[in-house]
């Protein structure tokens, strides 16, 4: 668990290194890549160990008896975060994008309205628009500097033409971990306007320790209309095996959910499968907690220097290791505080505006990487901005 490491990643076909001077004009010979959301750290030993034994066996065929690959979710769900999970009611998607996309064509029609508490996470919205449905907005409000839900002035935003609610939880890009009474006014909300609430719990293992992740499965009276995503790409940065689970405790939706993964012929990765079954276990367990303690002291030191920084806002970051960082009280125009970053700092990080309503004055930043690209980050940062201070 050397998380220090430098590994290089360029010409690995890694999107996160390989793509930055083509997208944001980030050279690759001195850029540091800090937008997608991906760690520069190798997983677990469990996890090699398994890919090497799928390697040295050398059949690389359809999986078949998912019993223990099951079990290992459930055993994770319960240890980790006190949530009971029917093994039955586990659905494998390529990843969780797709597993939303899924959600979106199952249980909306063209033209339906999903909900969004923006900003958040970009994908959202291009997997509602590519399918034909509405992106409705419900921005987020700033108080003392953390995101809020503002549900006072929600249901004014909605015209009954809804659907489906999609809550990232904890929350990407804020960092938010959302509280019980927050999760309850979400579910009370959806039950309001009859809608699907699925609820994208992707980073609930990457929570900060002052924090604590309620699973919105483990919140009462929302199980007829609730689904629940999860996966061990985040946690284990094998995001590149496409694997995602789809949990939905209610017998109707599990029905409709497994008809359409039925007819649109969508059968899970096996390279998945035995990553995510090796990674839940003890051993990954311990990794992770590793990897968080690792996290924060990035997180210390990253909001640390962006915030002696006049002008600039590292939001708290309860959970995820993306710190999401506001500009506005620089009195810089967008493009000239992004042109300070990836010219004058040469970083690659996500532009806020991609994130919805309420992101224009913000830019992502990808904290899962050596500390010593985080201090150099901040050094860079700390130098392109250096008229402010």
């Amino acid at each position: 668990m050397n998380f220090d490491e430098i590994i290089d990643r360029k010409g690995t076909h890694s999107a996160k290194w390989d793509m930055m001077d083509k997208l944001y004009n980030v050279p690759a010979e001195d850029g540091i890549a800090m937008w997608v959301a991906d760690m520069d750290f190798r997983p677990p030993a469990c996890v090699q160990n398994a890919l090497q034994g799928m390697l040295d066996h050398g059949i690389y065929g359809y999986y078949g008896g998912d019993t223990e690959y099951r079990a290992a979710i459930c055993w994770w769900m319960k240890t980790r975060h006190g949530w009971e999970v029917d093994p039955a009611a586990i659905f494998t998607t390529h990843g969780l994008v797709n597993g939303t996309a899924l959600c979106v064509d199952t249980w909306t029609e063209k033209g339906d309205g999903v909900v969004l508490f923006t900003p958040v996470y970009h994908a959202f919205a291009k997997v509602i628009k590519a399918n034909g449905r509405r992106v409705v907005e419900c921005p987020l409000v700033l108080e003392n500097g953390r995101y809020e839900m503002d549900f006072d002035n929600y249901d004014a935003l909605l015209d009954g033409s809804e659907k489906m609610v999609i809550l990232c939880s904890p929350h990407n890009p804020g960092g938010r971990v959302w509280s019980e009474a927050e999760l309850k006014q979400v579910a009370e909300f959806a039950k309001t306007h009859d809608l699907i609430l699925v609820s994208d719990e992707i980073h609930h293992d990457l929570v900060m320790p002052e924090a604590k992740h309620i699973a919105m499965a483990n919140i009462e009276g929302i199980e007829d209309r609730l689904v629940m995503m999860t996966a061990t790409t985040k946690t284990f940065n094998i995001a590149g095996g496409h694997s995602g689970n789809v949990i939905i405790p209610n017998e109707t939706l599990r029905a409709e959910f497994g008809a359409k993964m039925m007819a649109l012929g969508i059968s899970a990765n096996s390279f998945g499968l035995e990553m995510a079954e090796a990674a839940y276990s003890p051993e990954g367990a311990e990794w992770v907690d590793a990897l968080v303690a690792y996290i924060n002291g990035n997180r210390e030191i990253f909001d640390a220097g962006i915030n002696s920084i006049p002008g600039l806002k590292s939001m708290p970051l309860e959970a995820t290791y993306l710190a999401w960082v506001d500009f506005e009280d620089t009195g810089m125009s967008r493009e000239e505080f992004t042109r300070r970053v990836e010219e004058d700092a040469k970083i690659a990080a996500n532009h806020g505006p991609t994130f919805g309503t309420g992101g224009e004055s913000f830019m992502r930043f990808n904290l899962a990487t050596p500390r010593a690209y985080v201090e150099q980050a901040v050094e860079r940062l700390q130098k392109a901005f250096a008229d402010l201070q």
